[in-house]
């Protein structure tokens, strides 16, 4: 990417700042997925366009939502979205806004602008010839200043509070897939002036695992000041470095003085696979309303309503079947990006 790495970077020091994704928003942003190398199986591909329609319609109900794919595609994805649903011209490759979508920061004074962390496909593990480009051209339509911050990498692997923390696994972010050369402090000192923060908590994660190396918005969410929600399984697995990865990081959490509510796995599930992602954690916060997963536990679906509602009064509770996405490696979150009011 020529000009990537200039002297030009977001900081705290110049008011801008992600706001509390329970902030209120302008709109959401999502992606149509479309690449056949990334989606081979047609009839799969379509299952999972059905469900990010299906979660675009709901939100939709609640706030603007804004889709992005190339023109040629529009036509299908209108077939399966609502008519309050926003298309753009702008191509994509596949559906996980969270990452390769744009950050917006505010400035308390009316002031918008996208803080830039460049995708490059989780380390170039998948094609991302559109998807790199996303955030740019966002930015480029929306006149807003895209505000370099030096690294490569994902939102999805960040959860920050909008109140000055921040919270990642390490394997997302230090690791020669992304920020070759770069130090953890040098990343940490990148990524809070990227989010106009000004402090962050590490946990190891996984790397080499998953194709995020472990995404901390799957495991574990900001729901306030000093709250955080995490989805624990009740029965940990001593050989699986997920488990691992997952009760390091809620010790460090409760080590450094948050307070930390559990919401369990769900035991039964209408997906199998050992791969996928049965996460409540990977849920998204729009105006008035929580958009979460349900995967079949009706004792746990219900566990997982009930937090939510304690933790985001107000809000209307709505649970969806998106198992494709689970599938995929990723829930409701990965899927969105929101564009804060101001």
């Amino acid at each position: 990417m020529t000009g990537f790495f200039t002297p030009k970077m977001v900081d705290a020091s110049s008011g801008f700042f992600v706001p509390p994704e329970e902030a209120s928003h302008q709109r959401t942003f999502m992606q149509w997925p479309v690449n056949r190398k990334v989606h081979p199986d047609r009839a799969f591909l379509d299952l999972t366009q059905q469900t990010i329609a299906d979660i675009a319609n709901t939100i939709s109900e609640f706030e603007p939502v804004t889709m992005l794919a190339a023109a040629e595609d529009h036509a299908q994805a209108r077939s399966k979205l609502s008519a309050s649903v926003e298309l753009w011209d702008i191509p994509t490759d596949d559906l996980w806004c969270r990452d390769s979508g744009p950050i917006f920061v505010v400035d308390g004074a009316g002031g918008l602008a996208v803080s830039h962390i460049q995708f490059n496909g989780w380390g170039e593990k998948q094609v991302n010839a559109r998807d790199s480009q996303i955030a740019r051209r966002v930015a480029e339509r929306l006149g807003l200043r895209l505000l370099p911050s030096g690294l490569r990498g994902e939102a999805g692997g960040v959860e920050q509070d909008g109140r000055g923390l921040l919270l990642a696994h390490e394997s997302s972010w230090v690791n020669d897939n992304r920020n070759p050369g770069l130090s953890r402090d040098e990343i940490e000192r990148r990524l809070l002036a990227a989010y106009g923060a000004d402090r962050m908590i590490w946990s190891r994660g996984v790397w080499d695992e998953d194709i995020t190396d472990y995404h901390i918005d799957s495991l574990a969410r900001f729901t306030g000041a000093g709250r955080v929600l995490v989805n624990l399984p009740d029965e940990p697995d001593p050989d699986d470095p997920f488990h691992s990865a997952a009760l390091e990081t809620y010790d460090t959490l409760v080590e450094n003085g948050l307070q930390v509510e559990v919401v369990p796995e769900p035991y039964f599930r209408r997906v199998e696979s050992f791969d996928f992602v049965a996460s409540y954690a990977n849920y998204y916060v729009c105006n008035g309303a929580v958009i979460a997963a349900e995967f079949g536990d009706s004792e746990t679906d219900q566990i997982a309503r009930n937090a939510l509602a304690q933790h985001y009064p107000g809000r209307e509770i709505i649970m969806l079947n998106v198992d494709p996405l689970g599938e995929l490696g990723g829930g409701i979150h990965c899927a969105t990006q929101q564009m804060p009011a101001v």
